[in-house]
């Protein structure tokens, strides 16, 4: 079969834009910015959903949904959140569309025009703590922990398929609590939980951390953050947690009477991951040859390849053998297919397989029966074994859990021989023009320093990472005096 991706090492970015749609994980569509998300890649998001679901159900949250549509003056109520997400806004003046009078199809109706225009959601802080303001009333209401799955929409200038799209699918958390210490704990447990959820599924290890002013959330406190590391060496923040304070409470007027009946503003957090997981999981683990998928997110686990046989006979035995096969494996609760479709070759089928990642591949033919033997594909190292029948079920279940704990290793260690400490400028740009990955430098803390080196190299602070080594140090940049490192890197 001839190559259809381009290598890595000659256009990375062009290699994941193949993957993408070649692999049937997401297509372009006819709207600017958008993307329709078909069936292998949406099978993805839905694992992803269903497992974030039940880890946020067993952490106390339950879920909603909000409108899509936010007034226009509700963004107003909260300044430096207007500020942050005003020019990604996308606006519906209209109610009503009418014939063109001279025949050119439809037309904005100009007595349709909206009282006040509608904000088509960015994120949805502003109409949930409007809501809220009518569900808190005491400190019995306390806590409010609401998850909210939906789409939003950022009009966003440069797209790419999962990484940035003008809309994309994502869960928002929004809490309410009674004190401080309350909302930053649940600001730092849903954090990790988005972190256990990244290293245990998608196999992918990452970093936790705490942004700078310069990067944290509009509106927010604190933000807190995993930043993960792609086989390019950008980084990709793939997912965040807010500690908003009382802004969002003020702007709205949530207040709750205590138990001593004195009244005072909630304190507030939010959360959210989205579909750039899928990109992440795209980034991180796949190869020249198509996605590499942990097992406990891929679709599909498990493939059964019959070598049809002439012979009726040696057929029969190759039907009965991969049916009971098939049969088993749905009983350890593995999601496998039999693919005992005639009509396309096995070479042909273990292309396809190996380009959309499927973990495991058998292969059963008459002659592996007669010698009481499957061959055994495993798509993360490409090794193939010569596996007994009476064992196999087994074999295949201990070799998904092997494959799944593989890959988070081979990630890992790529990111440690990626995250690399510097001291001098000129060890800074080098790393990042010859290696790049993370670079553990030393920052002044001020947010001009940080605006220049963006400027100068393209680098951004991914984060301060939690439970950091304080060390006395300069600023690779200033010179001036740092109290510890924090991790740059380019990122998407």
């Amino acid at each position: 079969m001839a190559k259809i991706l381009t290598n890595r090492a000659d256009d990375y970015s062009q290699w994941y834009n193949d993957l993408v749609l070649k692999s049937g994980l997401a297509d372009y569509s006819a709207v600017k910015g958008c993307m329709v998300i078909k069936p292998h890649g949406y099978a993805l998001w839905e694992h992803m959903r269903d497992e974030l679901d039940k880890r946020f159900k067993e952490t106390g949250h339950q879920n909603a949904y909000f409108p899509l549509f936010i007034p226009k003056s509700f963004l107003s109520k909260e300044a430096a959140h207007v500020e942050g997400f005003a020019k990604e806004c996308a606006v519906v003046t209209h109610y009503r569309l009418k014939n063109d009078p001279n025949g050119g199809g439809v037309i904005v109706d100009p007595e349709a025009k909206l009282e006040e225009e509608l904000i088509v959601r960015p994120t949805s802080e502003t109409i949930i703590w409007n809501t809220y303001k009518d569900w808190i009333q005491s400190y019995r209401d306390l806590p409010l922990l609401i998850n909210q799955w939906a789409n939003v929409v950022r009009w966003e200038m440069r797209t790419r398929l999962f990484l940035r799209t003008t809309e994309f699918l994502w869960q928002e958390g929004h809490t309410a609590h009674a004190t401080r210490e309350e909302a930053i704990a649940e600001t730092k447990q849903m954090l990790e939980v988005y972190a256990t959820f990244a290293e245990e599924f998608m196999a992918l290890p990452v970093v936790r951390g705490v942004k700078t002013a310069n990067e944290r959330f509009a509106g927010a406190e604190d933000t807190y953050c995993i930043e993960a590391l792609m086989q390019d060496g950008k980084a990709l923040q793939a997912g965040t947690s807010h500690f908003l304070g009382q802004n969002f409470a003020k702007a709205f007027d949530v207040k709750f009477q205590d138990k001593s009946n004195n009244y005072d503003y909630v304190w507030a957090t939010s959360w959210g991951v989205s579909t750039r997981l899928v990109g992440a999981l795209v980034m991180a683990h796949s190869d020249d040859d198509g996605l590499i998928l942990p097992p406990k997110l891929a679709p599909l686990q498990v493939v059964i390849v019959p070598m049809f046989a002439k012979d009726p006979e040696a057929q029969a035995k190759v039907t009965q053998v991969t049916q009971d096969l098939l049969k088993t494996l749905k009983g350890h609760n593995v999601r496998v297919k039999l693919d005992d479709d005639e009509n396309t070759r096995p070479g042909w089928k273990f292309a396809e397989y190996e380009l959309k990642g499927v973990p495991v591949r058998v292969a059963l033919g008459a002659r592996d029966i007669a010698n009481n033997v499957a061959e055994v594909a495993r798509r993360d190292t490409k090794e193939k074994s010569s596996v007994s029948l009476d064992n196999l079920a087994d074999y295949i279940v201990q070799l998904l859990d092997d494959i799944q704990k593989n890959m988070f290793q081979r990630a890992l260690n790529f990111r440690t021989e990626h995250t690399v400490k510097v001291d001098t400028w000129d060890e800074f740009v080098k790393i990042l023009d010859e290696t790049p990955g993370f670079v553990s430098a030393h920052w002044d803390g001020t947010s001009e320093t940080e605006e220049k080196i963006k400027e100068l190299t393209k680098a951004t602070i991914r984060c301060i990472p939690l439970n950091n080594e304080l060390e006395e140090g300069v600023c690779v940049y200033s010179g001036k005096a740092s109290g510890q490192r924090v991790l740059f890197a380019r990122a998407y």
